[in-house]
Order: structure tokens, then sequence, then C-alpha cells
């Protein structure tokens, strides 16, 4: 899409898209990158697929959420820091304001127990709309293009098996069809280490920020999930356990699993769980630390390398990087549906309302997710009791 085809929008116009998104946006990463590739390159036209492609490349290289930096990198492409700014708080605010009303509710009564109901359908569900999903980036970030086509299969190989994502996959797919292609010119990997040297610096923003010693715990430790972690959701998932569990024991399994739960059942990006876990250590502001201190890391790592994407994008050296990038990239997301799915998918009914889903949305385009999730979640509601006692 050339940029003479793009239609004008206002920065307030993308921020009412971002906390639409933010509010019925479920089904995790690769759901969500998915509406922001149909919703605002296809459908709206604000955004170009060069500029597309650039972002889920920085996303991937970058660690910390996949949509929160896709999203931020979005809204920095044509207002800069202003757009990557509102349209970072927008994404991410409504799912934070449910996620504290859920935590509230939790510590309240004791516990959520209608929640493995909800999710029963929900997850379920959200397959469907992933794979659907994963399916449109395939067909149009792969083509026909045979190396690529090697790339995005190997990545998904190596996501299922190992159950990650991995930045050096994707850096060295980057640099393969760039050496194949472009042939190395010897300045861009100087340009690449530097970015990625930033990383650790935005990792050391949030430890010790607070007089109170228990958040300057929860702030150091999530500014360092956010700053190290790379594959989003899927593997930030596991880290946490390791910190929040078995090393500060903040929470117990009972706990961590429910906050899970939370990130799933709940739309936007599914690192806002640790906004769920800040409140059940800590209360508000608890919530409050834990969620600065995940998403600020990787406002940073988006803004900051986001002028020299913007500079060198259209060189034919960074095209075929990117390129690259993005096919393992989408392989992963590909690989993640069949992972998320083995958790998901227990049982015939299960099995029959992610095929259901994907079907539905496949013969009626214009279908509203946010219906379908509804409906799923009534459904988790009226038949987990209904299995789980035959």
């Amino acid at each position: 899409m050339t940029d003479s085809a793009l239609q004008s929008y206002s920065p307030w116009q993308l921020v009412r898209y971002m906390l639409a998104l933010g509010t019925w946006g479920f089904g995790g990463p690769v759901a969500l990158v998915g509406y922001m590739y149909r919703d605002l390159v296809e459908q709206r036209r604000w955004i170009s697929e060069a500029d597309y492609k650039e972002g889920m490349t920085l996303a991937q290289l970058m660690p910390g959420p996949l949509a929160a930096q896709l999203a931020i990198y979005l809204g920095y492409v044509h207002y800069r820091l202003v757009g990557a700014t509102l349209a970072g708080i927008a994404f991410v605010l409504p799912s934070f304001l449910m996620v504290v009303g859920i935590g509230a509710a939790y510590v309240t009564y004791g516990g959520i127990p209608w929640m493995q109901a909800v999710f029963y359908g929900v997850g379920a569900c959200v397959i469907g709309i992933i794979a659907m999903s994963a399916y449109k980036l395939t067909t149009k970030s792969i083509g026909r293009d045979k190396l690529l086509w090697a790339i995005y299969l190997v990545s998904a190989v190596l996501t299922v098996a190992t159950q990650s994502e991995s930045v050096f996959l994707f850096l060295g797919a980057g640099l393969l069809v760039w050496f194949l292609r472009a042939r190395p010119k010897g300045w861009f990997g100087g340009r690449l280490n530097g970015i990625a040297a930033s990383a650790p610096l935005a990792g050391l923003l949030f430890a010790g920020t607070t007089d109170w010693h228990l958040l300057g715990q929860i702030g150091a430790f999530f500014a360092y999930a956010g700053s190290f972690v790379f594959g989003s959701g899927l593997a930030i998932v596991p880290f946490l356990y390791g910190g929040v569990v078995t090393e500060h024991h903040w929470l117990n399994d009972r706990q961590f699993v429910d906050a899970v739960a939370v990130a799933m059942i709940t739309p936007g990006p599914v690192v806002i769980t640790t906004g769920f876990i800040g409140y059940l250590i800590a209360g508000f502001w608890g919530a409050v630390v834990a969620a600065l201190a995940t998403f600020v890391p990787c406002y940073l790592l988006t803004v900051l390398p986001a002028p020299w994407f913007k500079k060198h994008g259209k060189h034919p050296g960074i095209v075929a990087f990117v390129d690259g990038v993005t096919a393992a990239a989408v392989g992963a997301l590909a690989g993640a549906v069949i992972v998320i799915a083995q958790r998901s998918i227990t049982d015939w009914v299960t099995a029959a309302l992610a095929i259901t889903t994907a079907t539905l949305l496949w013969r009626f385009k214009k279908l509203p997710e946010p219906l379908i999730v509804v409906v799923a979640a009534l459904l988790g509601l009226v038949l987990h009791p209904l299995m789980t006692h035959t």
C-alpha cells in the first residue's frame, strides 16, 4: 500500500480505536496483532503494509509484550512520541482497570470459582479466533516466497517443540534473508547492536524508585520481566511463575493459575496479568507499580529505536531483514496457536467450540469477535459443571 492510498486520521481517532481494541480485543498477542492488521491496514487504511511490517519486526526484536509494542509503534508512525504515548496508554488502560476490578473481587470473596467455567468456554473460542488471525497474517506476509515459507515452517515447529519464542531465531532469519538477497555492506551490524544494547538500560529505570520496600521489590522484578523476556505472553508466564511463586513466595500455585486465567478471559495484552498479580501482592498501588514496571520498558524499547527504523526502513538491506524476521515471527505466532490449543482444548466440547468459532469467522467476515466471546463464556458457565460431573 502506497502512502498516497492511505487515509488521514487524527490522534484521537487512533486513541478511540486503541481504547476499543483494549476493551474488546480478546485472544492474546496473536489475535491482537491480527486485529490491528485487519483494522488499520486493510479496512481503515491508516497504516501502510511497510510500516506495519516494520512495527512487527521491532516488536519481535525488542523484549516485552508484542501487541502493546506494535500498538505503540503504530501510534508513532504518523504522530511520533505523542501518538506512541497515547496509543500505548489507550491500549493498556481498559484491561488494567478490568484486572484491578477483578483483583478487588478476588481478594474480597476469596477466589473466583466461576472463572474456570468461563475460561472453559472462552479459552476454546479464543483458539478459533487466533487461528483465523494467524492464517490471515500468513497469507499476507509470506505469499509464495519459498525462502520465507522455509523460515516460517522452521519457526512454527521450533515454537511448538520448545513452547517458547527466541529472539535469536528472529535475528537469524532476518540476517539470512539479508545476506542472501541484499549482501552485507558492513554497517548494519553496528547499528543493530547499538539498538539491542539499550535493552538492559530500561530494566534499571524502575528498580528502587519507591520508599516502600515491597513496592520497590515489585517494581524491580516486573521491570526486569518487561525488559528481558521475549515472546510476549507465551514466554513471560513461566518466568513470572519462577519469580512470583518460587523465588519471592508472593502467591501460591492456585493464585498464580487464577492470575493467568484472568489474563486469558480479559481483553487486551496477556501480560496485563502483572497488574492482577501486583494487586494480590500489595493492593491497588501494587497493581499500578507492577503494570508500569512491565510496560514502560517496552514503551522505551519501542520509541527509542523507532526513528532509526523510520529513517532506514526503506533500505534494501533493511527490507530483506524485515522480510526474514516477519516470516519467523508469523511462523512463531502460528506455532503459538498450537501451544495454546494444547492447554485450552481438553475435550470434545472445547474442540467443537474452537472449530465452530473458526468456521463462523471464515463464513461471516464481519461477525464481531466480542459477541462470540460472550456466547462462549455463557456456554462455559453452563457446560463446564456438566462436563466435570460426567
